[in-house]
């Protein structure tokens, strides 16, 4: 059985189901934004496939789904030095983004991404 694709408009409602997390802008594209920091954004480089969406994550955490889902999860040189991870929406099950954007806000919240150079 496939998984459905889910538009950018969907994994931003599903996202804004989590306390405090507000639609925004993030280097001027579509965000969601967690007291000013940015839970997850439109991919604005080029490098990223369409349908993406890029999500806060720890880069211990990123590697550990790196490695697990390497269909749903991918990551490109320009976004490798930062504390994100890009999602294929066309891949991903609502249940797995959902919780992927539980762990992104959890991430935004910690005191890691509070040290974290990303609000813009």
């Amino acid at each position: 059985m496939g998984v459905a694709s889910i538009s950018k408009d969907s994994a931003f409602e599903l996202g804004l189901k989590h306390p405090n997390v507000k639609e925004s802008f993030y280097y001027g594209a579509s965000a969601l934004k967690l007291n000013g920091k940015m839970v997850a954004c439109t991919p604005v480089n080029k490098s990223a496939e369409v349908n993406s969406i890029v999500v806060a994550m720890s880069f211990k955490r990123r590697a550990a789904l790196l490695k697990k889902s390497p269909l749903l999860y991918y990551i490109t040189d320009h976004y490798a030095p930062h504390p994100v991870m890009l999602i294929r929406l066309s891949k991903i099950s609502r249940a797995e983004l959902e919780r992927t954007l539980r762990i992104a806000c959890e991430f935004t919240a910690s005191e890691e991404a509070v040290r974290r150079p990303l609000a813009k």
